[in-house]
């Protein structure tokens, strides 16, 4: 018997093998070259010093003003637009769980067309909204109100990152929705509660793991964006991202451009999984 349960154990095991190979080759390999290139020393004059460790570059990152003030910009740009996101992407979600078809589809398929067309497209498609001359200041002078600068700004950033994460969220969302069973809804409807205290009180409790994944996936994505933030936040307005290009492009300091990528995935890791455990252990507490 121990002979013949051997096979079985061992099976899936060979069976996931070939990922495990990818997720080995393409992720852990890289990251730990980029652990261990973050710890050489850089010298200007002579370029990266393989056979000499530091860690000058994480004290840099952790005391200098500039570095903290922009890994605040990105968190706090990521928290808004989750936020965001979320409100906007659950009524999305729920109104496209109660259309029928063939409009369910065609919603469906405008939700998900931004996914088509490249970022690059999509962020010089704002730049031309947002700009001096764009489409929303010409309504703006139109109004009366007048040229407002969106264009380089905080918020231009925000709001063309809404529109890139926006499906990330309503997919997991409607996900949950699917599996929502609509007597549910009847029964409460039944003992006279309003439409608007079953979506408050039985709907939405139901869809907190769907708002949870998708606030997770587009806090990182946006965290992590390089293109929305280098083509409408210009030069001057920085994030993790673009310094990390700065540095090895512009700067050539690759050290350091290294040790501000991996302090980025562990302040993003840090934030996601602190996020799930306050969320998921109110969601279970609420469910009893």
């Amino acid at each position: 018997m121990a002979a013949s349960s051997q096979p079985s154990r061992s099976l899936p095991w060979l069976l996931s093998g070939p990922a495990l190979l990818l997720f080995t080759v393409m992720l852990l390999v890289p990251l730990a070259l980029t652990a261990v290139l973050s710890f050489n020393a850089y010298d200007v004059a002579t370029g990266v010093k393989p056979g000499e460790f530091t860690l000058a570059h994480y004290a840099q990152v952790a005391g200098d003003d500039y570095y903290r003030g922009i890994f605040w910009r990105t968190f706090w740009i990521s928290a808004l637009v989750a936020l965001i996101c979320a409100v906007v992407g659950t009524a999305e979600a729920v109104v496209l769980s109660r259309m029928s078809q063939p409009w369910r589809s065609i919603l469906l398929l405008v939700v998900l067309a931004p996914l088509l067309v490249s970022v690059v497209v999509r962020a010089f498609g704002w730049s031309m909204l947002l700009g001096p001359e764009g489409v929303v200041n010409t309504a703006l002078q139109a109004l009366g109100i007048g040229r407002v600068r969106l264009l380089y700004t905080e918020w231009a950033v925000v709001i063309a990152l809404v529109h890139v994460m926006l499906p990330f969220m309503v997919i997991p969302v409607w996900t949950s929705l699917q599996k929502l069973d609509p007597q549910v809804e009847s029964a409460a409807l039944s003992l006279m509660a309003s439409p608007f205290t079953v979506l408050r009180r039985v709907v939405l409790p139901q869809v907190v793991p769907g708002v949870l994944s998708g606030s997770l996936i587009v806090f990182g994505l946006s965290a992590s964006s390089f293109a929305i933030p280098g083509l409408l936040g210009g030069r001057r307005l920085k994030m993790v991202a673009t310094i990390v290009y700065d540095e090895y492009l512009h700067e050539l300091n690759w050290p350091l451009g290294a040790a501000v990528a991996l302090v980025l995935l562990v302040a993003n890791l840090l934030v996601l999984v602190s996020l799930n455990r306050m969320v998921e252990g109110r969601y279970k507490r609420a469910l009893g």
